[in-house]
């Protein structure tokens, strides 16, 4: 089979893929009990054990990890002397948030200005899709060795899977392991993502008094827990360009990879209209080389409902995304004397730790980046760029200890228009169709490459 005849085999499977792809979107598979049964995330398991039995996969099962989620876990052995490819993906999704702020049903594909919509078609299902895509394209003709994973609570970050690897690392050897968990930095750019920031995440709580008090009678004197939490988190951004700042870290960060146009990262941010951005020097420079503090939550009276009351406690749930070269756990250690140190009035602080993981760096010198370039080339007919990413993926640098001298490449189908973890999440159906190809190229190419 030649590329060209790849490629056309690639394009007649696109209705297939689409197809695949919304019985899974269909599927609410949110890794929380909390909010969505677990049986729907067993449900996408089964679908996706299923699915790539019938691509070739052999093996293909379903393990409990450490924080009750299930893998799923295939392979296919090399042929002789052949290296071995490892393709990560998650079938879990993030919550649909707002569904009033849906345009189209979250939990069911729908095809609107080229472009299919629904939680999870892009983040991470679109990457399913592709990998499944590009195995049934060559069929019977792979020169490789392929072990599979697909995790099931990634997007709530309890690491079930990173804990399986460290306690079973035979069953993820490879010579190198494509995480499609990310994607091109426009669409129609071939790229891959070499740099993730590391995350530290804390809950925080500032308590002042013993219960509520009426604001009436006491309110002046009596201290609020609520005022005392908001002057607190002011102090984590610069007042005058809302640039993070944290005592103990280095926020001076520089980015030498592909930059981000200013105007560009507005219309893929949703920026509204003569708001600035935050932040001093480049949109990379802040995106990928420094800390960045997001306040993600806050308990505390409700708008509706709440009484002529002094707050005695509220808490923030603050998240602080750290650049390659920052240890997480210096970083949160930071974090939390920073905001002990910020509450006024000698408010009671409490800093409770939430999750942390590290920051990623990739290699990019080996043959199997090489071989990605060729073959992003041919698809996209421009050399592959270089990105950072601003997520966190904690499993990378579980795979990165475990497999030092594995080349660890991140890429996917995702792209800033998809709005992934937000409302309105939608995939472009060409870059499941191209990066398809691409995975294909790879692996026919890989599997010929003398250094292997």
């Amino acid at each position: 089979m030649t590329d060209t005849e790849l490629a056309a085999r690639i394009a007649a499977l696109m209705p297939r893929a689409h197809d695949d792809l919304a019985e899974l979107v269909a599927i609410p598979s949110v890794a929380d009990p909390r909010q969505y049964p677990a049986e729907e995330c067993r449900r996408a398991a089964r679908w996706v054990a299923d699915a790539f039995t019938d691509a070739g996969l052999q093996d293909v099962r379903l393990v409990e990890t450490p924080d009750g989620s299930q893998a799923v876990l295939g392979h296919r052995p090399p042929p002789p002397g052949a290296p071995t490819v490892l393709l990560y993906c998650h079938y879990d999704v993030q919550p649909p948030l707002d569904d009033a702020a849906w345009r189209t049903p979250p939990f069911r594909l729908t095809e609107r200005d080229g472009r299919w919509y629904g939680r999870g078609a892009a983040d991470c299902k679109g990457n399913i899709v592709m990998h499944l895509t590009a195995l049934r394209a060559l069929g019977d003709g792979l020169p490789v060795g392929i072990r599979f994973v697909a995790e099931g609570s990634e997007e709530q970050g309890t690491g079930g899977l990173e804990q399986y690897v460290a306690r079973h690392p035979e069953e993820f050897r490879a010579d190198t392991l494509l995480v499609c968990d990310t994607g091109n930095a426009g669409v129609g750019t071939g790229t891959a993502t070499v740099s993730l920031r590391g995350l530290a995440n804390v809950v925080v709580t500032v308590e002042t008094l013993k219960g509520e008090i009426h604001s009436g009678m006491f309110g002046g004197p009596a201290p609020d827990a609520l005022a005392a939490l908001i002057q607190t988190l002011s102090t984590l951004r610069d007042p005058k360009t809302g640039a993070t700042r944290i005592d103990g870290l280095d926020c001076r960060g520089v980015w030498d990879g592909v930059g981000y146009d200013e105007e560009q990262f507005r219309t893929d941010a949703g920026v509204l209209d003569e708001v600035r951005l935050t932040g001093t020097d480049s949109v990379a420079d802040r995106l990928w080389a420094r800390p960045a503090v997001t306040v993600l939550g806050i308990d505390c009276p409700p708008v509706v409902g709440s009484s002529a009351s002094v707050p005695p406690s509220a808490r923030a749930r603050v998240s602080l995304r750290v650049p390659p070269g920052t240890d997480a756990g210096a970083a949160v250690a930071a974090l939390t004397a920073h905001l002990r140190a910020a509450a006024p009035w000698g408010a009671q602080v409490t800093v409770e730790t939430e999750s942390t993981g590290a920051a990623f760096h990739a290699a990019t010198d080996g043959p199997a980046y090489a071989t990605l370039d060729r073959a992003m080339t041919e698809v996209y007919g421009t050399p592959m760029a270089y990105l950072g990413q601003g997520g966190s993926i904690p499993l990378c640098n579980v795979l990165a200890e475990q497999f030092p001298h594995a080349e660890i490449i991140l890429m996917g189908v995702e792209e800033p228009r998809c709005l992934i973890h937000a409302p309105n999440e939608s995939v472009d159906p060409t870059e499941i169709e191209h990066m398809a190809h691409v995975e294909a190229l790879f692996l026919r190419h890989y599997g010929a490459t003398p250094d292997q």
